[in-house]
């Protein structure tokens, strides 16, 4: 099994299913392309366990690695993974099928084309993950614009084109400059390799200018304030499928390329430009917290405090600190599993009422009690309660950021007092009060395919908010060994200044 290629399988094996589904037939009375899209996606999801427990936590180099010669050896398809990559990894197999699960009803139109859509997209965002050459992972990355923009553009709300481009122009601009310093630094470096170009490093003169070029691709994605302002407007216009991959994935692309790029290519840069990014992500975590507060659409309210949330994220990988890193990490897990699951239940009520706004809730609790205690779940993962995964992400973001900067991590704090603020505030005014509307009164609980989806995602939150080790142990050594090449770099530039 050693010898397989799985890093290839497991970006292959989506779209090769996605070929599959788009050349048979299917019928309305078995829905064959759903049985199949979901088969095919749980294939991965097996595919990337056995990867993850073949993984050797304690070697800090990439792993199961795959190299062949494309394009005139300018271009080298390299793929591998280490234990930041690993798990996001598993994070992508592990959301798409229950996306697939979700769609139902939701999707009345194209069915089999939507489902090429998803399929096709896993395999981009695993392919982001586990390249190990600059050109393979800018077209991976740039790669997944496509899909979402026709998952946002054809089966999105009344402004769904308006919200397409918006996301389209504002993710492929950013990129454009990534795409010139890829170039750049094989003119200077002579390759592309990612492996290589760590071990050579790059010339210092050059890594202010360079860490530029790639932070406005991921500043964009990720997304920092002030260029966030796409996500709202794509997640109110996505189906709940897209939402989902959006929030659970497509934004971690941008977190992942911070760490492997910025700090692992760029460390010169990334300690110049601390300070910058700092700004940035207390501006995020504070005024996109207020935002939240202000919304009376369910899902922009979600989108609002998911930049707050990455807010997090980009101020703990920052922090150039082991628990800051980690926790960024583990953040990012966390949020993909709860803003999928949040997204989701979003998606259950506004399927069976047809409105997003909050003020037409209220007292559902009363004839939706699963759906009212599954929702409490997610509602405290999302503002950090202590046995959640989001508790684990901030504490270790906080510790790192205290470490580093202590006014930084206290302001960085009122962040958690206003994540709590508007959660709570959404599920009392939703789920809590008295049962006015009246059309509220027909609700129907959470069928079975809606309790399994939910509770699959809950039992991740659950589980790993009380026990991280083997989230922690997956990252550690690769955490350390980026951070001792950071700080070895960083001393070599001092020494030379000198």
């Amino acid at each position: 099994m050693m010898n397989i290629p799985i890093l290839s399988l497991l970006i292959c094996v989506p779209t090769v299913g996605a070929l599959f589904i788009l050349f048979t037939k299917s019928t309305e009375k078995y829905n064959s392309h759903k049985y199949i899209s979901v088969f095919i996606s749980i294939i991965n999801f097996i595919l990337s366990i056995y990867l993850w427990y073949k993984f050797d936590n304690s070697n800090s180099s990439f792993q199961f690695v795959e190299n062949r010669e494309w394009i005139y050896g300018f271009i080298n398809y390299k793929v591998g993974v280490d234990g930041i990559s690993i798990l996001f990894v598993v994070l992508t197999t592990f959301i798409t099928p229950l996306c697939i699960l979700s769609v139902n009803s939701t999707i009345k139109n194209r069915l089999k084309d939507f489902l090429v859509a998803i399929l096709i997209m896993e395999s981009l965002m695993i392919g982001v993950f586990c390249s190990l050459d600059l050109v393979i992972f800018y077209l991976f990355f740039e790669g997944g614009l496509i899909p979402m923009f026709l998952i946002i553009g054809i089966w999105g709300g009344t402004r769904r084109v308006y919200s397409a481009f918006k996301f389209f122009l504002y993710t492929l601009l950013g990129s454009v400059l990534m795409l010139v310093a890829i170039i750049y630094i094989y003119w200077i470096s002579g390759t592309t390799d990612v492996e290589k170009l760590y071990e050579i490093g790059i010339d210092a003169k050059y890594q202010k200018i360079l860490w530029l070029a790639f932070f406005s691709s991921f500043a964009v994605k990720t997304p920092m304030w002030p260029v966030h302002t796409w996500l709202p407007d794509a997640h109110v216009e996505a189906p709940t499928a897209g939402s989902v991959l959006l929030a659970a994935i497509l934004l971690k692309m941008a977190g992942y390329g911070f760490i492997r790029f910025s700090i692992g290519l760029f460390p010169i840069g990334s300690d110049y430009f601390v300070s910058f990014v700092y700004v940035l992500s207390l501006i995020a975590i504070i005024y996109t917290s207020l935002v939240a507060l202000m919304q009376e659409d369910m899902k922009k309210l979600i989108a609002y405090s998911s930049v707050a949330h990455m807010g997090f994220v980009t101020l703990g990988i920052f922090t150039m600190t082991q628990q800051g890193l980690e926790g960024s990490i583990f953040q990012m897990i966390s949020h993909g599993i709860i803003s999928a699951a949040l997204f989701l239940c979003v998606g259950v009520i506004y399927e069976r009422m047809h409105t997003r706004e909050i003020k037409r809730y209220g007292g559902i609790v009363e004839v939706m009690p699963k759906y009212s205690i599954i929702f409490m779940i997610f509602t405290l993962g999302a503002l950090g309660l202590p046995g959640t995964t989001g508790f684990i992400g901030e504490f270790l973001i906080l510790m790192g950021a205290f470490k580093d900067n202590f006014l930084v991590a206290v302001i960085a704090s009122l962040g958690v007092i206003l994540g709590a603020a508007y959660m709570l505030w959404l599920y009392k005014r939703v789920v809590f009060g008295e049962l006015i509307n009246e059309d509220l009164k027909n609700l129907v609980d959470l069928n079975k395919s809606e309790v399994i989806i939910l509770t699959l995602l809950a039992i991740p939150s659950l589980y790993f908010g009380f026990y991280p080790e083997p989230l922690i142990n997956t990252v550690e050594v690769s955490v350390s060994n980026l951070i001792d090449n950071y700080n070895a770099n960083l001393e070599i530039y001092m020494a030379n200044k000198k």
